[in-house]
């Protein structure tokens, strides 16, 4: 089976400023890949190049294939329609890509109707309304009427962030990449829309993406993880060997300090 995502020995720089180093990853259909580093090593912006929105003044090298088409060095006319198809994104706070002056089911719609134009189909407002209410449901956002005439700041973030994944479903894409998606949320906000991803990379047979520094939070999301410091991947493999088995200095302080946190929990209730 080929790869949705291929990115081999890939470096990004600023200013001269080496910031991401020779770093490799593949996902495939049905695949659920973790990225995983503390602040600043280099995860979104591993992200951000593999769809071609580096901030301005940053460049990559190397080698990114989505959709086997080349993304390092294209054009942006020539990446832009990646976007949607190949690869959908849902990013931490759903504030920043939802438009707060658009109705939540405006929004689907849109999404909806580009991507009917872009496969050269013609769709009636009635089927629009109708595969953004099934949508809305798919995603589990409680009555979907309602809230598809809701503004997104009349939302909670848990709704919010269920609107920004129903809006990247739409796209129909066979790529999702998820850049720490349940970090504003709370806990049981976060285990619903894990689950979630979980089920929707199943039914649909997408690769997955999940980026975060939350370890727990990886563990339950992905099938296998790689892990970056200071820009570099120091560490890869199956969820359950690298964190219960972890080899590189780095990760095992990431492991440890992770149980730690959670006996401090445990010890507070």
């Amino acid at each position: 089976m080929g790869n949705l995502l291929t990115i081999e020995n890939m470096s990004i720089r600023h200013t001269g400023r080496l910031l991401v180093s020779g770093v490799s990853l593949s996902v495939t259909a049905g695949e659920r890949v973790g990225l995983i580093g503390e602040s600043g090593s280099g995860k979104s912006l591993t992200a951000l190049a593999a769809i071609g929105l580096l901030p301005e003044g940053m460049t990559a090298e190397g080698s990114v294939l989505l959709a086997d088409r080349q993304v390092i060095g294209a054009a942006d006319r020539d990446v832009v329609g990646l976007r949607g198809t190949a690869v959908a994104t849902i990013f931490q706070e759903p504030l920043t890509a939802l438009d707060p002056l658009m109705r939540i089911g405006d929004q689907i719609a849109e999404v909806l109707r580009r991507r009917a134009r872009r496969d050269g189909r013609s769709v009636s407002r009635a089927d629009v309304a109708t595969e953004v209410s099934a949508l809305m449901a798919r995603v589990a956002l409680p009555d979907p009427v309602r809230l598809a005439r809701a503004y997104p700041h009349e939302m909670s973030g848990g709704q919010r962030q269920r609107a920004a994944i129903a809006m990247a479903l739409a796209c129909r894409p066979s790529l999702l990449i998820a850049d720490e998606p349940t970090t504003a949320l709370d806990v049981t906000t976060q285990a619903e829309v894990l689950r979630l991803l979980e089920t929707l990379v199943r039914e649909e047979n997408m690769g997955l993406l999940f980026i975060s520094h939350d370890l727990p939070v990886v563990g339950t999301a992905v099938d296998r993880v790689l892990v970056l410091r200071a820009g570099e991947l120091v560490e890869e493999g199956p969820v359950a060997e690298v964190f219960g088995r972890p080899r590189h200095p780095y990760t095992v302080g990431l492991v440890e300090a992770a149980r730690a946190f959670d006996q401090a929990i445990g010890a507070a209730l």
